[in-house]
């Protein structure tokens, strides 16, 4: 009888030893293991994300610069001489306009030399008519050499405002912060130069005019000379004979 109890109790405690083995042995299945291919795989594929991340912000970075450098060459220069180019053109215009005698108008040219500058002067011409005549002729030649001073006057003045002007547009050229600002400068130092070509014209228009007035003037002087050459030689009908009394 005490060799059954004591079977009895070292098989209740041998079963109390095991019950804990077996009742943990589900806690030891839920254990993490470690996948270093898996881990490798996946630092790679974060890798490639933050390479694609790195060149997007890059390229971001690249169309901010060139929107900043297109703002900057669609930017309008801040200086401007149009205005007073035009003005001082407008104001040569004026000089030329004020022309003494003959005018610039083929009309009024053609009319005068008609008038004025005939190719030929009838022998009757009165003494009066040729006076006043030859007077106007030195008159228009006198006015014309008034008119290409006075625009040669004008021309010269244009220089001072010109070289500031030039100054004023070489700097703003070498300060431009892009390609219009640039560009727009060099159209200005164009428009000075048409400018100054412009002034050069109307001063050679001018002593031109005046030169060829002077010259007309000289040549219907001899032609003057020439009528009144044969005025002076027309000695009419002669001498007629005739009777004379000498007592009454």
């Amino acid at each position: 009888m005490k060799n059954i109890l004591t079977v009895k109790s070292a098989f209740v405690f041998g079963v109390g030893l095991v019950l804990p083995v077996v009742a943990s042995a589900p806690a030891h299945a839920q254990w993490a293991v470690y996948d270093a291919a898996n881990h490798v795989q996946n630092v790679l594929t974060a890798a490639r994300e933050l390479q694609q991340v790195n060149q997007q912000a890059q390229s971001l970075l690249n169309e901010a610069t060139m929107l900043e450098n297109q703002a900057r060459n669609l930017a309008n220069l801040p200086l401007s001489v149009l205005a007073p180019l035009e003005q001082s053109i407008a104001q040569t215009q004026q000089i030329v306009g004020q022309a003494q005698g003959l005018s610039y108008n083929l009309t009024s040219i053609d009319r005068a030399f008609l008038q004025t500058y005939p190719k030929a002067l009838a022998s009757p011409s009165s003494v009066a008519q040729m006076t006043a005549d030859a007077q106007t002729r030195w008159q228009n030649a006198r006015g014309a050499y008034q008119d290409g001073l006075r625009v040669q006057t004008g021309a010269v003045q244009n220089l001072d405002a010109t070289r500031s002007q030039i100054d004023s547009l070489v700097t703003s050229s070498q300060s431009a912060t892009g390609a219009l600002q640039a560009a727009q400068s060099g159209n200005q130092l164009t428009a000075l130069q048409t400018r100054q070509l412009a002034d050069l014209t109307a001063v050679i228009t001018a002593m031109g005019r005046a030169q060829a007035l002077d010259g007309a003037r000289q040549v219907e002087g001899e032609e003057q000379g020439r009528a009144q050459l044969a005025n002076f030689l027309d000695y009419g009908a002669g001498y007629t004979p005739g009777s004379a009394q000498m007592f009454h």
